[in-house]
């Protein structure tokens, strides 16, 4: 059964409230209409699309937590993040990020995503990579979302470090991990 327009956009905004991170697509396929038909509502909503959205909620969230560097600096977009604990962003890979001749995204793209997130989880004013160890285990191609998740390991303030496991998903498929070794100041 086809809603209306009218409850079709009322339902799409409480979809949008409760999961800002939700795509077009996605919301095409819940709502059985086009893509097309959902950009158009957004746009008559004034719901700004996926990646402001994303944008506008870390920035909120996290604009006065990360300490190590700007979020602007960030690879992807930091969607969680709890200092020298654990961080989540996501990557969305774009026909810029990717080689042409077969769409399949370039390995430096996927490690600064994972590198800035290891920096970005460390709660000091600096945070530099002395050390990783990386992994690919699987292409990303064009149009694929990319979930990075970091964790620390653990501190060693003696030696000023602080040891980070990233591991990087699509559609829950690990695609490449790298554990980082990085020296900090502990103030």
């Amino acid at each position: 059964m086809r809603r209306s327009k009218k409850e079709r956009q009322i339902l799409l905004t409480k979809t949008i409230q409760g999961n800002p991170f939700i795509t077009d697509e996605e919301l095409a396929d819940k709502f059985s209409v086009s893509v097309q038909t959902i950009r158009l509502d957004r746009l008559e909503l004034s719901i700004p699309e996926l990646r402001e959205r994303i944008k506008s909620v870390a920035e909120k969230r996290f604009e006065d937590e990360v300490k190590s560097l700007p979020l602007d600096e960030v690879i992807g977009e930091i969607i969680d993040i709890d200092l020298d604990h654990s961080a989540i962003s996501i990557f969305d890979v774009k026909s810029e990020h990717v080689f042409k001749r077969n769409k399949i995204a370039r390995g430096h793209h996927l490690f600064a995503q994972a590198n800035s997130l290891a920096v970005a989880v460390i709660n000091d004013e600096l945070a530099l990579t002395a050390k990783a160890k990386i992994y690919f285990t699987r292409s990303v191609i064009e149009g694929e979302r990319v979930v990075a998740k970091a964790r620390v390991l653990r501190n060693d303030q003696e030696n000023d470090r602080t040891f980070v496991h990233v591991d990087s998903f699509v559609n829950n498929e690990v695609v490449f991990r790298g554990e980082f070794e990085m020296y900090r100041l502990y103030k």
